[in-house]
């Protein structure tokens, strides 16, 4: 049975206050109704696009969180941050991202989104990553959202902070990494000059 204007609003208000990063396509997909009357909806109830939910989300609450880098050096758009602990980023596969011929994603763009937020991560105004191991487990095509996940795992031998990444596609894995990073302290250039040699 078909909701009432009224009632699918509300309904629809209350999805995107529970997961604020949800798209018009799968907003449609849930209320079974168009993409179009999704995006009327939203405008009647004054939420604005997907877009401009993440961008407000991540201006308010990290701009002065991020140290290592600024939040425009981040492939992919931060969605969620613990400095030190965790991080997630979404990356949605656009045509520029894909080779032409065959809409599959460039592997550099997925490491990119990954290495960045390993660095993002770190509670430091240095982060370098030393070394990385990372294994693309599936071809990610143009129109599929990338969400990357990095959880800080502590200190290998050398005191480089370890961050694990995982990538995933509608909750498939399609990549994973551990990056291995400096980070600025007491011996910083002694750090600067090991990276360089």
């Amino acid at each position: 049975m078909r909701k009432t204007k009224a009632e699918r609003q509300r309904l629809l208000k209350e999805k995107i206050e529970q997961t604020p990063f949800i798209t018009d396509e799968h907003l449609a997909k849930a209320f079974q109704v168009s993409i179009q009357t999704i995006r009327l909806d939203r405008m009647e109830l004054a939420i604005p696009e997907l877009r401009e939910r993440i961008k407000h989300v991540a201006t308010n609450q990290w701009n002065e969180t991020v140290k290592a880098l600024s939040l425009d050096e981040v492939i992919g758009e931060i969605i969620d941050l613990e400095l030190d602990k965790r991080a997630i980023s979404i990356l949605d596969i656009t045509s520029d991202l894909v080779f032409s011929r065959n809409k599959i994603a460039r592997g550099h763009h997925l490491f990119a989104q990954a290495n960045s937020l390993a660095v993002a991560v770190i509670n430091d105004e240095l982060a370098l990553t030393a070394k990385s191991e990372v294994k693309f487990r599936r071809q990610v095509i143009e129109g599929e959202r990338v969400i990357a996940k990095a959880a800080v795992e502590g200190k290998d031998e050398k005191s480089r902070t370890v961050v694990q990444v995982n990538s995933y596609v509608d909750n498939e894995k399609v990549f994973s990494g551990v990056f291995y990073m400096y980070q600025s302290n007491e011996n910083k250039g002694e750090r600067i000059n090991e990276i360089s040699n």
